[in-house]
């Protein structure tokens, strides 16, 4: 099982497959690792480099949850390359981990290769925002696996329709695990107390971050229904990066699964441009 130490000494678990261009793929908040299980057969000439940020998936938890944050997720990104002794990488970040790419981007170029943003941008809509922390850190009401999927297909049949029930099993499987006394979260749940420490705090402008991917290949994808990344941004990133490429997912909100036809087709070409 591949892991490696960070700088403040938690032991962080991470795959590593395949060869060609490194291709770090980070997750959304809550997620791990196997959030590119769907996408990563289409992956072809990449060494696919995927951890498992700190308190979430096999990674340790931290005894300060404030450093569940983007800048220090960004260092142990940084920090997990040189373990590797990777001058460089192209990033994939769905979600918080396009957040993590664009603050690499603003602090540290030289290491990028490129970067994708999936349904990701420099400003977030709130209603997204407020999803997020609906769930944020709360255990299930759903008891099982089978429970917790159905659920959540209900709620998302009208954002992503023609999803079928095994997919939905597969996402269950990443958000939660089965424990005798019901469903418990595969992350620390004080990742919401982090989230709220940090909300308190004035809001940046992140389209400095954004407008530091200039001169890199960059694809931005955008779920059609997303409640978190609005058309009007997706549009604005375009016009002020005008070399990126863009797709919008039909069916789809926050996030895409990324083995959608127009998702695939997006990636292959950026990963083009960097091979």
């Amino acid at each position: 099982m591949p892991r490696f130490e960070t700088s403040d000494g938690l032991s962080l678990f991470y795959q590593d497959a395949g060869t060609g261009l490194p291709l770090l793929c980070l997750s959304g908040l809550t997620r791990d690792s196997r959030d590119f299980e769907y996408v990563l057969p289409y992956l072809k000439g990449c060494r696919v480099i995927r951890p498992d940020y700190r308190g979430r998936g096999q990674s340790d938890w931290a005894e300060d949850f404030s450093t569940y944050n983007i800048m220090r997720e960004a260092q142990d990104a940084v920090e997990l390359l040189d373990h590797l002794g990777l001058e460089k990488a192209a990033i994939l970040g769905t979600s918080r981990g396009g957040l993590i790419a664009m603050g690499l981007a603003a602090t540290l170029k030289a290491r990028l290769i490129g970067v994708a943003l999936n349904d990701i941008g420099p400003e977030l809509d709130p209603k997204g925002l407020e999803v997020i922390m609906g769930y944020l850190g709360v255990k299930p009401k759903a008891r099982t696996l089978e429970e917790a999927a159905s659920a959540r297909a209900h709620v998302m049949r009208d954002l992503f329709p023609n999803v079928p029930q095994a997919r939905w099993m597969e996402e269950a499987a990443k958000f939660f695990v089965q424990t005798d006394a019901g469903l418990d979260l595969t992350y620390d749940p004080k990742l919401r107390d982090a989230v709220e420490a940090s909300s308190h705090a004035a809001v940046p402008d992140l389209w400095p971050w954004f407008e530091a991917l200039s001169g890199l290949p960059c694809a931005i994808i955008r779920g059609a229904n997303s409640d978190l990344l609005t058309q009007d941004c997706f549009d604005e990133m375009l016009e002020r990066l005008p070399d990126a490429s863009g797709a919008v997912i039909p069916d789809r909100a926050h996030v895409p699964f990324l083995d959608e036809p127009e998702a695939v087709a997006l990636l292959q070409a950026w990963i083009g441009e960097m091979q």
